[in-house]
């Protein structure tokens, strides 16, 4: 990439995509939000943009899924069978590469804000993190000796299946797929189903607090106990919970009863670089694809 070239990034999300340009990932110098509509207008408007901004050398895109991340597929770069209308089939990375004539990046945006976290955030000087998201859906990206885990496809760490207390086995879950899967239980339009408002808006001493709590901290347990991990980041809005953090460290520590070889070295955080993750993962993309 020229000095005049800049890398151009997007998290592609559900409900907006996020367009930024900038010389490196930690340098932001113009940034665009657009709702996420039907993918024609929402494709159009977001290359129109990227094209007004200067050269561009590459560009890195981290989107909701499912996402096709097999470089030997003819279908690398697709989002594939989202319950997303419209967006099932669509060629994401194949549109931008094609529009703006730059070398394309693509990943998970858990992914790509697992490689910003990893790089620039509460990561720097460890040498694995998990990141993991608690919003509208739960997902999670890993990364071990700087390298993203991929394996036959992209993780799916939302919809591992935790132990049901039983004094909270009614609730059934909303997952389309697993019912009480993580997901179905503490992303926030479960516990909209749940209890009719957000974890956030809930009493201090309203129950929910810990369930969720609880519910969260055996996924960082699983974490630890599987990979061993160092970082565990967790992001997303049902996290800005007031001290919802902390319940979450301290039950896990509670679950593994001082018990891993590595307690001290786990730590679980909020993101460091806040709502920029996803961008700067997306523009980290970017630069690894003008590299080859």
């Amino acid at each position: 990439m020229s000095s005049t070239q800049l890398l151009a990034g997007i998290e592609a999300g559900g409900t907006k995509f996020v367009l930024a340009v900038g010389p490196s990932p930690a340098a932001i110098t113009a940034r665009y939000v657009i709702p996420t509509g039907q993918p024609a207008q929402t494709l159009a408007e977001a290359s129109a943009w990227f094209a007004a901004q200067g050269p561009i050398g590459a560009i890195g895109i981290a989107s909701f899924g499912p996402v096709e991340l097999d470089p030997a597929s003819p279908r690398w770069g697709f989002i594939t069978n989202t319950p997303k209308p419209g967006w099932a089939d669509c060629d994401l990375a194949g549109h931008f590469g094609r529009s703006l004539g730059v070398p394309a990046g693509f990943d998970t945006d858990v992914n790509g804000a697992a490689l910003a976290e990893y790089r620039l955030g509460a990561g720097v000087g460890s040498a694995s993190l998990a990141y993991v998201t608690v919003g509208t859906g739960v997902g999670g990206g890993l990364i071990f000796d700087g390298q993203l885990v991929h394996g036959a496809a992209h993780a799916e760490i939302g919809h591992l299946l935790p132990r049901r207390p039983v004094d909270d086995a009614a609730f059934p879950g909303i997952c389309p797929h697993h019912g009480d899967c993580l997901e179905g239980l503490v992303c926030g339009p479960a516990i909209i189903a749940r209890w009719g408002q957000p974890l956030s808006s809930l009493p201090a001493n309203h129950p929910g607090h810990a369930i969720i709590a609880d519910y969260l901290a055996q996924l960082c347990h699983t974490l630890i106990a599987a990979t061993a991990v160092e970082i565990i980041v967790l992001g997303g809005g049902v996290m800005k919970t007031p001290g919802l953090m902390e319940r979450v460290r301290d039950r896990t520590a509670a679950l593994g009863n001082a018990y891993f070889p590595g307690t001290g070295r786990h730590r679980i955080l909020p993101p460091a670089l806040a709502d920029n993750s996803g961008i700067s993962g997306a523009l980290m993309l970017a630069q690894l694809a003008m590299r080859g």
